[in-house]
């Protein structure tokens, strides 16, 4: 072989080389994922909470339908634990963050991370605090608190009433109240109303609650009406009036429609519980996420201030009220309880 074709086949083998050696150069970009990836964080006081089974549940369901996939991330250990969770789902190439915060105050460190890593934060009925975000879906919670009042002043125009707030790190606690109070302020003036006793609690738990009720009972029986801030909350008031055979005599009131609640209407121990569709805002939700995750933002009911400096995009559902008269025309018909379940205590009599 000619020096002259010795060389071309050297420059050949070279050429051939340097591709071989490009290839294996591993790539700066992440691989394309098939779906989009939707990361829901939850933090709770306890696991057994009714309202947010059925959340994930049909949150889940509704992005698995709309063709994305979703890491859920559940705990109950509260915000230290809501903060790794949301690390982990950051570090898990999500593309959009949706998050029921634990403490609506804290969490403004790892929300700015995940910002920063140009991740959608929708924050799901709780508002998160300090931190621009790119959505807030919930329910008109100032309402509920007006639904509370007015059940409460139906039933007992005139007496003592026992106010239980919930959480004081959720900010939907303090909408609660103002809704509350906008209803009953007049009849306080006027001295038809008398708020004997008012509480918040730490967390959600109905431990908590069953403590600081059983203090106010322990001290005052002279109570007609209490109005709790969920129906778990609701629950352990109805356990302590029971005790006292105050059980059905005290108008009490609570959030959630939990299926516990349902039945304590329909036994008379329970006056009325605020129904929220979490169909349509689990829904509305996944819809929301992943039109973010494509660059995109239906347009919102109204926009809020969460102290950010940036106003947030709020998409706003109804709470309704549910009493005995219309527990068929309402969570049943929805769907969200079955006839048989709701009813299972008083047939059984």
């Amino acid at each position: 072989m000619t020096k002259k074709s010795n060389r071309r086949v050297r420059r050949v083998f070279l050429f051939l080389l340097a591709l071989m050696c490009v290839s294996c150069i591993p790539s700066r970009t992440s691989p394309k994922k098939e779906k989009v990836r939707i990361g829901f964080s939850i933090a709770t006081a306890t696991f057994i909470i009714e309202r947010w089974n059925k959340d994930i549940k049909i949150f889940t369901g509704a992005v698995r339908d709309l063709g994305a996939e979703s890491i859920v991330q559940l705990s109950a250990g509260g915000t230290k634990e809501q903060i790794d969770q949301i690390n982990f789902l950051i570090a898990s190439n999500i593309d959009v963050l949706v998050v029921i915060a634990h403490d609506t105050n804290m969490l403004s460190g790892v929300i700015k991370k995940a910002k920063d890593q140009k991740i959608p934060v929708i924050a799901y009925d709780r508002l998160i605090m300090g931190v621009p975000i790119d959505a807030y879906i919930s329910f008109n919670n100032q309402e509920v608190g007006r639904l509370f009042a007015k059940a409460l002043l139906q039933a007992v125009p005139r007496g003592n009433y026992v106010i239980v707030n919930g959480s004081v790190h959720d900010s939907n606690s303090y909408e609660v109240n103002s809704g509350l109070y906008e209803i009953l302020a007049p009849q306080i003036s006027s001295k038809n109303v008398r708020i004997v006793e008012e509480i918040w609690l730490d967390e959600w738990s109905s431990d908590e609650a069953l403590v600081k009720i059983g203090r106010i009972l322990e001290r005052n029986r002279d109570i007609d009406a209490i109005s709790c801030a969920n129906d778990q909350i609701a629950s352990a008031a109805i356990q302590l009036l029971s005790e006292y055979r105050l059980a059905g005599k005290v108008a009490v009131v609570g959030q959630d429609a939990d299926i516990g609640a349902c039945q304590k209407i329909v036994e008379g121990t329970q006056l009325m519980t605020v129904y929220k569709p979490i169909a349509r805002l689990a829904s509305r939700a996944a819809e929301i996420a992943v039109s973010l995750s494509g660059g995109e933002l239906p347009e919102p009911d109204m926009y809020l201030d969460n102290t950010s400096g940036s106003m947030v995009p709020f998409y706003m559902e109804e709470p309704r009220a549910v009493f005995k008269n219309n527990l068929d025309s309402s969570v049943i018909a929805d769907g969200f309880h079955s006839a048989e379940d709701v009813y299972r205590n008083t047939k059984a009599e």
